[in-house]
């Protein structure tokens, strides 16, 4: 089944509800692999904000600036990727947390 509209709004639902969205359509949808992306998404961005809090904490002695810069790029970054490949109908995982979900 072609969801590929569900998995834009998965992508995309970083920059509006990066919580909600996921959690419904993961809880509403039947599909094997929109349950998947939808729960990559939801920890992928629950480990981003974590990690990005961290690298905020640590930045005032400077080291935590370039982790900073680096997870908000990826935060950024990865939904557009994931985008781009829900439109051509391409299979994505997020980074650090795809392999953990098959």
């Amino acid at each position: 089944m072609d969801n590929k509209g569900l998995k834009i709004l998965i992508h995309a639902s970083t920059w509006f509800a990066p919580v909600l969205v996921p959690f419904v359509v993961y809880l509403i949808i039947s599909d094997r692999e929109i349950k998947n992306l939808s729960l990559q998404a939801l920890v992928f961005h629950f480990i981003i904000w974590a990690l990005i809090t961290v690298s905020a904490f640590f930045s005032w002695i400077l080291i935590g600036i370039p982790f900073l810069i680096i997870f908000g790029l990826m935060a950024l970054i990865a939904p557009i990727i994931g985008i781009l490949r829900a439109i051509q109908g391409r299979h994505f995982r997020y980074p650090i947390v795809g392999s953990w979900f098959k």
